[in-house]
């Protein structure tokens, strides 16, 4: 397995592709799964929440221990607690990882309330006091995740600063504040400011959903990666489609038929053993969410998987709009 500095290091014709950790979604399962259509070169964990009695959650730990692709992947921490974080990456620096990542943009409300994930921009003395008490206990490459700032980008150049004194190793940059969430425009920028500024490599995040924006993203921010997220439940082939936009190749573009296979190997993958017919399909709602979105533009699609009880109604539906032969962008209708 590659290190990830070795990885960044490399002569490579496009960005350098992550996989988004995405919490409840980039379990091992559909890792493996987005792996055999291409894949990242990179994935990253579920976030560990870190406090001080937690231990290494089994199954975001099984994500790393058991990853048989043959790509680095990167440990997520979540916390505030300076001895429980550099508990927790000691710990897992035992284990195969490429790097430790701290995430400071998580925008959910039960998670910035406590002063974790994008909470912590708030307080930049307290991510300086954070970012520099790991940087100092652990061996392993330290990279961070974060959005340009909690309600507005005020402190964005402080923050700056603080990646820079800390000397981590990559900084991600999902371009949107805390309080924008996913509803806005993404603001790249401000990715193109940590590009200029850092002594790290930057990698760009935020609707990343096409061959083409990730094009328009590269271009306008001069990130040496990009990480996506939603876009890979919706399209597990993106990461192949930017290697061959960018390496001159013709882009492969799925047919409806194509798809209806991933969501039928999603199915598979995604379904815990002994999991029943009602609790499965109510799972799969989940990752057709972002999957219908690129299917048609009426909602239609949309509407009817989101009625289904059965598994058979759930194929019946996928059937009537996708047994076909006709190539399928998978770009959302509604951008996100």
């Amino acid at each position: 397995m590659k290190p990830l500095d070795g990885m960044l290091s490399e002569e490579r014709e496009g960005p350098f592709l992550a996989l988004a950790p995405m919490q409840d979604i980039t379990d091992l399962p559909f890792m493996t799964l987005v792996n055999e259509y291409g894949g990242p070169d990179v994935f990253y964990t579920e976030y560990f929440r870190v406090h001080s009695t937690s231990i290494l959650d089994r199954p975001i730990l099984k994500s790393i221990v058991e990853n048989r692709s043959g790509k680095p992947i990167v440990a997520q921490l979540i916390g505030n607690d300076i001895p429980a974080l550099i508990r927790t990456a000691k710990l897992l620096e035992a284990h195969p990882i490429a790097a430790v990542d701290l995430n400071l943009g998580c925008p959910a409300p039960v998670v910035y309330r406590k002063c974790a994930g994008g909470g912590l921009l708030a307080d930049p003395p307290r991510v300086e006091r954070i970012l520099g008490g790991l940087r100092e206990a652990i061996d392993c490459p330290f990279t961070v995740k974060t959005r340009i700032g909690f309600e507005n980008t005020d402190s964005y150049d402080e923050l700056l600063e603080i990646f820079n004194r800390c000397e981590i190793d990559l900084l991600t940059v999902h371009g949107r504040t805390v309080k924008e969430g996913y509803r806005s425009e993404v603001h790249y920028e401000f990715i193109e400011q940590a590009v200029a500024r850092l002594k790290c490599p930057v990698v760009a995040n935020g609707n990343v959903y096409s061959v083409a924006q990730s094009r328009k993203v590269v271009q306008e921010t001069g990130a040496a990666g990009l990480m996506v997220g939603r876009g890979a439940i919706r399209n597990p082939w993106l990461f192949r489609q930017i290697r061959e936009e960018f390496g001159g190749q013709t882009v492969f573009m799925p047919t409806g038929r194509d798809v209806m296979e991933y969501i039928g190997r999603l199915f598979e993958a995604v379904r815990p053993s002994g999991l029943g017919e009602f609790e499965q399909i109510r799972k799969m709602k989940k990752y057709m969410n972002f999957i219908g979105a690129g299917i048609e533009p009426t909602g239609g699609f949309l509407y009817a998987v989101r009625r289904v009880h059965t598994v058979a109604d759930f194929f019946s539906v996928c059937r009537e709009y996708l047994d076909h032969c006709e190539t399928m962008p998978l770009i959302p209708f509604v951008p996100n």
